[in-house]
């Protein structure tokens, strides 16, 4: 009987994984959702929660590297996978993989249009498919918006760009929020508005 040995996933395993699948799909994201792998542990990788990957600790500085990872990130549950077609290996996100760094906005009223970018060049317009969210601290009462970019994977909308949102925001009962795509979606009760 051979005794098979255990390969501990790593980084570099993944990315040649991931180039390869790339390259089998040609364009666009990679069918992660229809993958199912077997799960090969847990990698020290981290997205922190301004978007910066790291790596045994260390900054991922090679962009195209972080987007070639963000294409293969799933979410199950309430843990964050890398997934290939022959490996599913476990990473720590601190708060939303993707951070929205950019929008346009086109239109006004319940007509208007607001489409985000995020730092790895996803891009998704709010609405019923892209609904957004804010989740405001018990404490301080700081608001913390979220957009879904794709399958349960959701970006922080940078506080730049939120600033902006409140400025084309509007009131619907009873609610200070954003349309997009005919969507409210409320931020703040409007009586909790500071005059």
């Amino acid at each position: 009987m051979v005794e098979q040995n255990k390969v501990s996933p790593s980084a570099e395993g993944i990315a040649a994984s991931a180039r390869a699948a790339a390259g089998k799909t040609g364009k666009g994201l990679p069918p992660v959702h229809k993958w199912n792998p077997p799960f090969c542990g847990d990698l020290d990788m981290r997205i922190a929660r301004d978007g910066t990957w790291f790596y045994l600790g260390t900054p991922i500085g090679r962009e195209g590297l972080v987007r070639l990872f963000s294409s293969i990130l799933r979410k199950d549950g309430d843990k964050y996978f890398l997934v290939t077609p022959v490996e599913k290996v476990g990473i720590t996100v601190d708060d939303a993989p993707f951070v929205a760094t950019d929008f346009d906005a086109s239109g006004e009223g319940a007509a208007q249009m607001l489409s985000f970018t995020t730092h790895v060049g996803d891009v998704a317009t709010a609405g019923p498919e892209h609904p957004i969210r804010v989740v405001r601290d018990p404490e301080t009462g700081e608001p913390s918006p979220y957009v879904l970019i794709r399958a349960n994977l959701e970006a922080l909308i940078d506080r730049k760009s939120f600033y902006r949102l409140v400025d084309l925001g509007a009131h619907h009962d009873g609610w200070f929020g954003l349309w997009s795509s005919g969507e409210f979606f409320p931020v703040i009760p409007s009586d909790e508005l500071p005059e």
